[in-house]
């Protein structure tokens, strides 16, 4: 065809479709289904949720050393141990996705089934109801604190979850699809991966106690052989309303239950009761060697200098970027792994490999150490 100055006209080339003006969703889309459980730190080590399987209204304040912490409930109630559940799901899902280097974010959209079945949860009509209540707790209880997560320290209040929204429901009422809005509290933690792997039976754990803690033991004797901590403290980081001898007599009931089962999830727990009153009663936790390190390096059959430098294995428990900023605070336990990683390449190459038996993340955690003892805190 010819226009009007005779010429030929050009195919045209421009897309009948509008662009695409959101090529990548303002949501993420739970998938995967062999996540590990992950908890936060922050309400691992300090008592967010509350203990009770009944309605607590009660303003629950809490300090220790530096670190404070206001949980006010609403109309429901304050969220509970197992309300955290949701938080569970969710942390997890993004951690896994985060690690596979898939794009995140604080809106998380999943089937309120497969969340019942990750966590442990009866499938019923009544599963489907207390999770309709849990958000309502989670959403409404509000908080104020100075416990900081990825370097952000909240002053305002704030509710662990922003929004929840029921995307599609059954005839019969029963959720199928929820979207979560996730508080910048909790997603600052999981940015920043400042969460600990939990073992899956801590969905079997029946009492609300018993799970917060598990949750104590793994935040503070982690991977240690041995952890201790005087009951007062320990009900005190619980959350616990009781009086110290009704706490007491708890504890010693799930020791004493423990012993017998060895139903506490990769810790053995004992209470070592004091002689005479002349100082607390404590609690002592031992691994049971089941959060096991990364051991090992890849065997090096040939240091010659054209050959490949082994590669290190990748951590896959986050755990230990929460141990190298206790080791070197202030640093950025990315940028010492980076470095950790281009020093460990640099010594293969002059001949001084890490040894097969050497502990990769003991070795990344030294690394960090010695840094911090010789520079300091970063300027």
């Amino acid at each position: 065809m010819l226009n009007v100055d005779n010429e030929i006209e050009k195919p045209i080339e421009r897309s009948p479709l509008l662009p695409d003006r959101y090529p990548t969703p303002d949501f993420f889309v739970c998938d995967i289904f062999d996540a590990a459980p992950k908890g936060d730190v922050a309400s691992m080590e300090h008592p967010v949720f509350s203990l009770s399987t009944k309605p607590d209204h009660r303003i629950r304040k809490y300090q220790h050393n530096n670190s404070w912490i206001e949980v006010r409930p609403s109309s429901s109630g304050l969220s509970t141990v197992h309300d955290r559940d949701v938080l569970i799901y969710c942390i997890s899902q993004l951690i896994a996705a985060s690690n596979e280097d898939k794009p995140i974010s604080k809106v998380v959209r999943f089937r309120a089934r497969d969340l019942l079945i990750a966590t442990n949860r009866s499938t019923s009509g009544r599963g489907y109801e207390l999770l309709k209540v849990s958000f309502s707790r989670l959403q409404g209880t509000q908080i104020a604190t100075n416990i900081v997560t990825d370097g952000h320290e909240e002053h305002d209040l704030f509710s662990l979850i922003d929004r929840a929204k029921i995307i599609r429901e059954t005839r019969d009422g029963r959720m199928q699809e929820v979207e979560i809005t996730l508080s910048d509290w909790v997603f600052n933690a999981i940015r920043a991966k400042e969460v600990l792997t939990l073992s899956k039976d801590y969905f079997r754990l029946r009492k609300p106690l018993e799970r917060r803690i598990y949750e104590i033991a793994r935040k503070h004797c982690g991977r240690k052989d041995e952890w201790r901590i005087s009951l007062p403290l320990l009900m005190k980081k619980c959350g616990s309303g009781s009086t110290l001898k009704e706490f007491k007599r708890l504890v010693k009931k799930i020791v004493d239950e423990d012993h017998v089962h060895n139903h506490i999830p990769d810790y053995s727990i004992f209470l070592l009761e004091s002689v005479n009153g002349t100082k607390p009663d404590q609690i002592v936790f031992k691994s049971r060697q089941t959060v096991g390190p990364l051991r090992g390096t890849p065997q090096i059959a040939n240091t010659a200098v054209d050959a490949e430098p082994p590669t290190l294995p990748q951590f896959t428990d986050t755990e230990i970027y929460n141990r190298a900023r206790e080791v070197a605070p202030g640093w950025d336990p990315y940028l010492l792994e980076q470095e950790w990683r281009q020093w460990s390449k640099t010594q293969w190459l002059k001949g001084n490999p890490l040894r097969q038996e050497v502990d990769v993340e003991d070795a990344f955690i030294r690394f960090c150490a010695k840094r911090f003892e010789m520079q300091g805190r970063p300027k």
